[in-house]
């Protein structure tokens, strides 16, 4: 359990250096990096409601309008 407490700090956008777990599974050929911090919240909402979803512009105001998101 140390070993898991000690990975190494990301630098985060908003709340600067904080601490992640490591990666739990090792593959020795492609062994597991983190290279980005986790996303702020609704960071994606955007991209996931157009290009997933497939909402139109004037869908995804309508929804923060009435702040759905």
């Amino acid at each position: 359990m140390d070993r898991v407490c000690n990975h190494p700090q990301i630098e985060h956008p908003t709340a600067g250096k904080i601490k992640l777990f490591g990666i739990p599974i090792k593959y020795s050929e492609t062994p597991g990096t983190i290279r980005v911090p986790p996303p702020l919240l609704g960071q994606h909402t955007q991209e996931i409601l157009s290009d997933v979803l497939g909402y139109s512009e004037d869908e995804m105001t309508s929804l923060r309008q009435e702040g759905t998101v």
